[in-house]
């Protein structure tokens, strides 16, 4: 019809069909014209094609099968990763590449994992941390962060934009282990905790390793005292701690509930580091009784920062009297009490 209409035209959507046979055709259709300029008829040259569509098939499949290998390749070496890097591909990555850059870096731990995996069987172990990780991933993933590592239970995890970014990930994986948590106790498994830790500051990003095996990593005192913090969870009995570093970067640092909870000294370093504990994934009850105790707690921390102890534990026996629960402030109170302690048998000597 096209060519009766003066027009050249082609499909390639043609078939021939005999029995089981199926031989794919593709027609090219040319108007002839007479003296006049009229057109007298038609002429359709036919052509076998199947050589051709078992390539662009094959073509196809291939494409399909690096589309999956690179969607594979981005599960051991994240896509962000090579974008830090400048890279489009991992055939680009080369061993020794490394880029330096601000980041927040998160590291987070499950509490006494090491107990916990005893109890069960190793095929329940695996079952159990894949869970638990598949549970934590979305909330990293939906702060614009990536996962750097799995280390056993651990993750650590690195964000490039924001300080923000990286607590609001922090904040929704404590919200997420409250639902994970009760889907465990409803299939009659015992809930779990974790400690987060998240610092700010220059890192370098790149590639170590040897001539047959190379791993993607981050080195840096930034990267250190991330896992420090989370550490110090434990020892306070908090689930979230950030730096100073970290508390500096944020946009707008009374949109969360933090409060200042110590100032320490790195192994290595001679630089104080002051700790922030973020109490937003806390039970409702508890986050508001720890705001409203918040002043009265950091006036007793500098009391006792003063060396002020009998005036400071006044403070924090108070708080306690508000919130039984505050690890934190029966922490200090003991520390108070050790010191004064101290301090009585030094004037009595």
């Amino acid at each position: 019809m096209q060519a009766f209409k003066g027009e050249n035209a082609t499909a390639d959507d043609l078939e021939i069909r005999q029995g089981n046979k199926i031989t794919p055709l593709e027609v090219w259709v040319t108007p002839i014209f007479d003296e006049k300029g009229n057109i007298a008829y038609a002429i359709a040259a036919f052509q076998d094609i199947t050589d051709r569509k078992k390539a662009e098939t094959e073509r196809l499949k291939f494409t399909n099968e690096l589309f999956e290998l690179n969607q594979s390749f981005s599960r051991f070496v994240p896509r962000q990763f090579l974008q830090l890097l400048d890279k489009k591909s991992i055939l680009d990555v080369k061993l020794g590449d490394q880029t330096q850059k601000e980041m927040s870096v998160l590291f987070s731990d499950i509490r006494d994992f090491t107990s916990l995996s005893e109890q069960l069987t190793t095929e329940e172990n695996f079952k159990f941390i894949n869970s638990y990780l598949s549970s934590m991933e979305p909330a990293i993933i939906e702060n614009n962060g990536f996962i750097d590592k799995y280390i056993g239970d651990a993750i650590m995890a690195l964000f490039s934009g924001s300080a923000d970014d990286a607590l609001k990930a922090g904040i929704n994986m404590l919200q997420r282990l409250n639902q994970y948590n009760h889907n465990r106790s409803r299939v009659g498994y015992i809930p779990i905790k974790i400690g987060i830790g998240i610092n700010t500051g220059s890192l370098m990003l790149g590639t170590v390793g040897g001539a047959s095996r190379m791993d993607s990593t981050v080195i840096s005192d930034t990267v250190n005292l991330a896992s420090r913090l989370e550490e110090l969870t434990k020892s306070y009995g908090v689930s979230l701690l950030i730096s100073h570093y970290t508390f500096s970067h944020l946009k707008d640092a009374n949109k969360y509930s933090l409060r200042v909870i110590d100032r320490l000294k790195v192994k290595g370093k001679s630089i104080a580091v002051s700790v922030y504990e973020v109490f937003d994934a806390d039970l409702p009850e508890i986050r508001e009784v720890k705001s409203a105790t918040k002043t009265l707690f950091e006036q007793a921390l500098l009391l006792y920062t003063l060396g002020a102890f009998s005036e400071a534990i006044k403070l924090f026996t108070t708080c306690l009297s508000q919130n039984p629960t505050d690890t934190v402030a029966r922490i200090y109170q003991f520390r108070c009490q050790r010191k004064m302690r101290s301090l009585n048998r030094g004037i009595k000597h």
